[in-house]
C-alpha cells in the first residue's frame, strides 16, 4: 500500500496534480522554465431569472443602474484580479478580457475571453470572469427576483503552452 500524504490521501506522483508537492503540501508551480507563448481561455455560464427581471434589465429600468454594463466590467476587473483570489494562480499580464452578455429566453449566458502571451495559461481567469460577471447580476437584481440561479460555468476553450488545445465537447 503506496504511503499517505497529510490528508490520508494515497502518495500519486502524476502531472495533472501539479500544485502538490511530494508531500502533498500545496505550493504554487514554478513556470520559470516555461517559454512564453500566447494563451487564449473562454469560458461561459448564465444566470437563470424569472422573465419580468430580464424585461427590467433589458429595459434598462433597474433600480441600480445599467446592470449589464456593471456586470461585464465586474467580470474583466475580476479577470485582473484573478491571483488574489485564487491562492495558488500566478498574476498574470493580460492582453485583453471581454466579458459578452447575451440574454436569451429566462436567461443570460456570459461568455469570457482572455488572452496573454506568458508562461503559463488564464482558464481561471476566464472562468473567475465568468463567475464575478454572474455574481454582479445577481447582486444588481436580488431586490426584485431572489431565487435567480447561476448555473453551469465552464471551460469551453483554451489554447497555448505545453498541453496544446482543449475544446469542451
Amino acid at each position: 500500500m503506496p504511503p499517505k500524504n497529510f490528508w490520508g490521501w494515497p502518495e500519486v506522483s502524476s502531472p495533472t496534480l501539479t500544485h502538490l508537492d511530494e508531500a502533498g503540501r500545496a505550493h504554487m508551480v514554478d513556470v520559470s522554465a516555461k517559454p512564453a507563448t500566447r494563451r487564449k481561455a473562454v469560458a461561459t455560464g448564465a444566470i437563470v431569472m424569472q422573465p419580468k427581471t430580464l424585461e427590467m434589465i433589458l429595459s434598462g429600468h433597474a433600480p441600480k443602474g445599467d446592470v449589464l454594463a456593471t456586470a461585464r466590467i465586474a467580470g474583466i476587473m475580476a479577470a485582473k484580479k484573478t491571483a488574489d483570489i485564487i491562492p495558488l494562480c500566478h498574476p498574470l499580464s493580460l492582453s485583453s478580457v471581454s466579458v459578452d452578455l447575451a440574454p436569451a429566453d429566462n436567461r443570460i449566458e456570459i461568455t469570457a475571453t482572455v488572452t496573454t502571451t506568458g508562461a503559463t495559461g488564464v482558464e481561471m481567469e476566464a472562468l473567475t470572469a465568468v463567475s464575478a460577471a454572474a455574481l454582479t447580476l445577481y447582486d444588481m437584481c436580488k431586490a426584485v427576483d431572489r431565487g435567480m440561479q447561476i448555473e453551469n460555468i465552464k471551460l469551453l476553450h483554451k489554447s497555448g503552452g505545453r498541453s496544446g488545445d482543449y475544446n469542451a465537447a
